[in-house]
């Protein structure tokens, strides 16, 4: 008997924890937790009376936590967090691209700053031109990176607007629900106002985000496009301070005096009705009149002249009277090569500069032969009292060349535009072409009044 009723209770406790252990699984499963407002379920104690006007609750109405506005928000703190590597990454390649820049030139003036000039100006050209389609590289990835970029910042505003109008769109339903005011006046504001909240946010949003990508693109552009204005400065320094490729000699007028001046010999007497005369010439200062080249005879100092006036070039053929002039041709501190060619027939001269016509005229001295036996000075002329015989010591300090020259050659008839432009190349061969009356590094010049020889 006591057995069997111990057995009977060990039954009956085994159901008891049995049941204890599976209430609970049921009771999670059926019952459903509300978080929302339950205000609107709250009976008050007292039944009001007929006639009683209701008041509302004093407790303010709480808006539930809206989930989609951290997912935007985390979406636009992740977009920030892209767009700052790639400008990192923008960055990054910029300096290696300078820091290769930096020690390519910087090999370069090394192994070739003293060398021979042709090669340097090949090198800078070379650099000039790997700079650049390095520099547009980089610039062609900014642009993908910024296009990239504006799409990616646009997408999320969009979404961040869409947003926007979706939750108004929440807040009115919230409004009507939670709150009755006795008019429609109140409700309308209030969404208005949540409305025009939300549209600022945006727009400031939109705002900070473009203003900071426009200002970083601004600032590389601004940093590339003075890496390239240092690199035109610097080429157009190295070539202004060398003779043009190809001369190894040049001559220096240091001073405007009345006694500057170069005597050049003919290789030959020549007696014609056509020339050709050609020179490379850097001034440092010209007035009115600055002569470079003048072809003197006992009967006439004018025959030929070569004349600087400002920024212009004049060519006259017996006298002042007979002229072509082209504008615009000479810079201060700057390589210019000129060439002046004249022919009777027709009186046809043109004068042509760095290897192009810039000025052609008719009429010019028609008819006219130079006449043999005469003097060429570069750098001054010799005025209406020359004299074979008695050639003046001094001149007109006004007129007198300041700055470099090499290259003069003379002939005796007309080079055409093929045989100009060659003189003018820049690749070394200028220099190489010589004149059948006036050789330069041929014929016999005598530097006078302080004029020096350069190499």
């Amino acid at each position: 008997m006591a057995s069997m009723s111990m057995w009977t209770f060990l039954q009956a406790m085994c159901l008891v924890a049995s049941l204890s252990m599976a209430v609970p699984e049921n009771y999670e499963d059926e019952i459903d937790v509300g978080y929302g407002p339950n205000y609107l379920n709250e009976i008050t104690e007292e039944d009001p009376m007929e006639g009683d006007t209701p008041t509302p609750s004093p407790e303010p109405c709480k808006g539930p936590v809206f989930t989609k506005w951290d997912k935007l928000f985390t979406m636009l703190e992740n977009s920030q967090m892209k767009e700052n590597m790639l400008l990192q990454y923008t960055d990054d390649i910029i300096k290696v691209e300078l820091q290769s820049l930096r020690g390519e030139m910087l090999q370069f003036v090394a192994q070739y700053g003293g060398s021979c000039a042709s090669a340097v100006e090949n090198l800078v050209r070379r650099a000039g031109t790997q700079t650049e389609m390095r520099l547009q590289n980089a610039l062609d990835r900014v642009r993908e990176v910024s296009a990239d970029q504006y799409a990616r910042h646009d997408a999320a505003l969009q979404q961040l607007l869409a947003g926007s109008v979706n939750q108004a769109a929440r807040l009115e339903r919230l409004e009507n629900g939670c709150v009755k005011w006795e008019g429609g006046g109140m409700a309308s504001q209030t969404k208005s106002i949540h409305t025009r909240h939300l549209m600022q946010e945006v727009t400031e949003t939109e705002g900070l985000y473009g203003g900071r990508l426009e200002k970083t693109l601004a600032t590389i552009s601004s940093e590339l496009q003075t890496i390239r204005e240092q690199l035109t400065l610097y080429t157009r320094s190295t070539f202004a301070n060398m003779l043009p490729s190809g001369c190894d000699t040049g001559l220096l007028f240091p001073t405007r005096s009345s006694t500057a001046h170069v005597e050049v010999s003919a290789k030959k007497t020549f007696q014609t009705n056509a020339v050709t005369i050609c020179l490379w010439v850097k001034p440092t200062q010209v007035l009115n009149k600055t002569v470079l080249f003048t072809y003197s005879t006992t009967g006439n100092a004018y025959e030929l002249q070569l004349v600087l006036n400002g920024q212009s070039v004049f060519f006259t053929v017996n006298g002042e009277a007979h002229l072509v002039e082209a504008s615009g041709a000479v810079q201060e501190g700057q390589w210019v090569h000129i060439c002046a060619v004249w022919s009777s027939q027709q009186g046809l001269a043109s004068l042509w500069v760095n290897g192009q016509q810039a000025a052609s005229s008719p009429g010019v001295a028609e008819g006219h032969e130079l006449r043999s036996k005469g003097s060429i000075l570069l750098g001054q002329e010799y005025g209406r009292h020359f004299r074979h015989f008695s050639k003046p010591d001094t001149f007109d300090a006004e007129q007198a060349f300041t700055g470099k020259m090499t290259g003069v050659n003379m002939w005796d008839h007309v080079l055409d535009s093929k045989e100009i432009s060659q003189q003018a190349r820049l690749d070394g061969s200028g220099c190489g072409i010589r004149g059948n009356v006036v050789a330069w590094g041929v014929s016999d010049i005598e530097p006078k009044g302080g004029v020096k020889l350069i190499y």
